[in-house]
């Protein structure tokens, strides 16, 4: 799937300065749009109704629905937008329960504009955008909250798939983009998005950052 010509963006943060910031640095990109701005994630599931947003990025922390809440809610829809978590720390395990919930990937505030742009694009593309810093720390997390029971759910999930599509997955694990999975395993872009396709259907998961949590519970990676 190609990024839209032009990326509607929906902004929530509960900081009005830290709205004023995005929408100024994303003002300089041709290809994003700021649809909309609110302050809390109660105002979310309406401004999505009302702009209908290719992305959101989102606050983790607000004072009365938090950026957990409105994620989840956000993922229910049918069609969600991407999701975004803007968030000021790495080491907080409320990450984690937004990626489960369908976040498609995570962001520092204080990420350089060009990287919070470019995560933009990507996942818009249909790509997943984790911070490296980011990914590490929560990896490693649910690396440290694995129990049995779910470890040997994940192994059960990923038995359904064929050799091809686990090859995929455990790349998808280590976080690698379709151009890079495709190098890996001497296949085209194409075929490797049909196996995302296939992957993704087959796990029951709405995206990528889903697909690498599993590939963790399993210890596949």
């Amino acid at each position: 799937m190609s990024a839209p010509a032009s990326i509607g963006v929906l902004i929530v943060d509960d900081d009005a300065l830290v709205r004023a910031g995005l929408s100024m640095m994303l003002a300089g990109a041709d290809d994003i749009r700021i649809l909309a701005e609110v302050a809390d994630g109660a105002e979310v599931v309406g401004a999505v109704n009302d702009h209908r947003p290719d992305v959101v990025l989102m606050d983790i922390r607000m004072p009365r629905v938090d950026g957990l809440t409105a994620t989840e809610r956000l993922r229910a829809r049918r069609e969600p937008p991407e999701i975004i978590i803007l968030t000021t720390f790495d080491t907080d395990d409320h990450v984690v329960r937004a990626m489960r919930a369908g976040a498609s990937g995570f962001l520092l505030k204080h990420t350089p504009p060009a990287e919070i742009v470019r995560a933009i694009r990507m996942v818009a593309a249909g790509e997943p955008m984790l911070s490296p810093s980011v990914l590490r720390q929560v990896m490693s997390q649910v690396a440290r909250a694995g129990d049995i029971p779910r470890r040997t759910r994940a192994r059960q999930a990923l038995d359904r798939l064929t050799d091809n599509e686990r090859s995929v997955a455990r790349l998808i694990g280590q976080g690698r983009t379709n151009n890079e999975i495709s190098r890996e395993l001497l296949v085209s872009v194409a075929t490797v998005k049909a196996y995302v396709s296939r992957v993704l259907t087959k796990l029951e998961l709405n995206n990528r950052v889903q697909v690498a949590l599993l590939v963790h519970d399993a210890e596949e990676v």
